[in-house]
């Protein structure tokens, strides 16, 4: 694992995984390209992540929507009011900053950090001047749509991707043929304006998310369906099949455990994350909970992606803003709504009055106005009707990245026969998001049988999986430099390949060389790559 991202990042540039963008005119602060093996990186990243999300589950449906929408659904989610940072400057070298991140840069910047100067209630890390009083900073990109450059024609750059899936809701929901619980995933372009963007890739101001929406009944519409709401108290088994009579909580713990399970699939082990339940107070007002997958990255510990249940709070933000009913029909509840008597409808109402009284006086919210929204909203489900809740795991495909890269790369040192000591760099990546998934040389490039066959193998495998060919160098040194790629397997044609077929396996992380038929190198590939 990496300790320190100065060696990290010097062999990302020097073997194409990442470029600072526009370096040749000095770059962009926040902005980077991923060079030929970062774009396969990448690549396989989201590959992976589409795989275990939506073709591997009956339940997920896919979408790939605008980066630019229309402007009202950044005031219905909130983030033309709300998305801010604030953003405070040195009136001395004028240093623009995020004030709450002064101490971090403050740790950062280390021994050349100014001290902190007591005349100021904020004092700059770098140069320990007077910083200027705290102001919102709002993070989304502005432009203009069309050929005026007019208020009217304002637009942003997508702050993230999730919102385009509520837009589409009932648009994927009629032509999926899916029914609640079921969800909506989407991969694509983030934009936010980042006051400092840091720590290398981590904090960007392009990016690129993996965004799941799993829309879920609320648990009032579960009870009425079975008389029950499975909770966490219950201990049902989140590795089996999933349940119809799960409650929001079920869920959200299901996902969890969810993306737990696709982190140790793509190579990050479960010692080296920890789960974050953030606590009552540092909730999002509409969330009832929410878990951050935090990984320990050379630069300290940092969110990696999130499961936040979100409650109905976007899908009726849509509605109240567009106009347009975010209600999904749903029959099974209807028909088991059917054959309560009046006692029981008048019992399960009064429940959920007292219960939405509660949580209003417990949120500083009006007790009253949330008995009157209870009893409209148990009417709705008695007719069949409900504006679905979600549970949302969001990931960055930049920052998981980021964390593969941590994670796989080591420096070993080595002592061969004599006694000469060398230095392996190496990078232990899962062969499922390897850039390069195997390397092939003949043993002596000027030798045709070795050539021909080595070829034949080349061409045979780059129709199933990314290889590389090469034939520069001795054997030892064509070895370190797919070490230094991530490659997991090296075949090696030699002499004893053309008499009888086989050929040399050299396996990275542990070194083992294995004689091998085309055939048992396919099974053992193709093995390794299954998720």
């Amino acid at each position: 694992m990496a300790s320190s991202l100065d060696a990290l990042s010097a062999l990302c540039k020097r073997r194409g995984f990442i470029y600072h963008s526009s370096e040749i005119y000095g770059g962009m602060p926040g902005f980077w390209d991923y060079g030929p093996l970062g774009c396969e990186l990448k690549q396989n990243v989201k590959q992976a992540w589409w795989q275990f999300t939506v073709r591997g589950r009956e339940d997920v449906a896919g979408l790939d929507a605008t980066i630019i929408m229309h402007p009202k659904i950044w005031k219905a989610s909130g983030h033309l009011d709300t998305f801010a940072d604030p953003m405070t400057m040195c009136k001395q070298c004028k240093k623009l900053m995020r004030a709450d991140q002064i101490d971090d840069i403050r740790a950062e910047l280390g021994k050349k950090a100014a001290a902190v100067n007591p005349a100021f209630a904020l004092s700059c890390p770098h140069c320990g001047g007077e910083m200027t009083e705290p102001k919102p900073f709002n993070l989304m990109f502005k432009t203009v749509v069309g050929p005026i450059d007019d208020p009217s024609n304002v637009a942003y750059l997508r702050p993230e991707t999730a919102q385009a899936i509520f837009a589409q809701f009932q648009n994927v929901t009629a032509t999926s043929r899916m029914a609640v619980p079921y969800g909506i995933a989407q991969m694509g372009k983030s934009f936010r304006n980042e006051v400092t963007p840091r720590n290398y890739t981590f904090r960007s101001r392009e990016f690129e998310q993996m965004e799941l929406e799993f829309f879920i009944r609320p648990d009032e519409a579960v009870e009425i369906l079975h008389g029950h709401v499975v909770t966490l108290a219950d201990n049902p088994d989140l590795n089996g099949p999933v349940q119809d009579d799960w409650g929001w909580e079920v869920w959200h713990k299901y996902w969890v455990e969810q993306r737990k399970k696709f982190l140790n699939a793509v190579g990050l082990p479960t010692e080296h994350f920890v789960e974050y339940w953030q606590k009552p107070d540092e909730l999002a007002h509409y969330a009832r909970a929410c878990v951050d997958i935090e990984y320990d990255f050379p630069f300290g510990r940092q969110e990696l992606e999130g499961i936040a249940a979100r409650s109905d709070f976007d899908l009726s933000q849509h509605q109240k803003w567009s106009g347009e009913s975010q209600m999904v029909f749903d029959d099974p509840l209807k028909q088991a709504a059917k054959k309560m008597d009046d006692a029981a409808r008048a019992a399960f109402v009064e429940k959920t009055q007292k219960a939405w009284a509660e949580r209003a006086a417990a949120t500083g919210k009006d007790a009253v106005a949330a008995v009157a929204a209870a009893e409209k909203f148990c009417q709705n489900l008695f007719d069949g009707k409900y504006v679905p809740h979600v549970i949302e795991p969001s990931a960055g495909v930049d920052r998981l990245m980021l964390a593969l890269l941590c994670e796989a790369y080591e420096e070993q040192k080595l002592t061969d026969e004599k006694g000469k000591e060398d230095i392996r760099t190496v990078l232990h990546f899962s062969p499922k998001v390897a850039p390069v998934k195997v390397a092939i040389f003949p043993l002596i490039k000027k030798d045709p049988d070795q050539d021909r066959i080595a070829r034949d193998i080349f061409r045979k495998l780059q129709k199933k999986v990314n290889c590389q060919w090469d034939v520069s160098g001795a054997i030892g040194r064509r070895y370190r430099r797919q070490d230094e790629a991530g490659t997991p397997w090296c075949i090696t044609v030699d002499a004893q390949t053309v008499a009888d077929g086989t050929f040399t396996v050299r396996e990275r992380d542990s070194m083992e060389q294995k004689r091998m038929t085309y055939g048992e190198f396919l099974a053992m590939m193709y093995d390794a790559l299954e998720f």
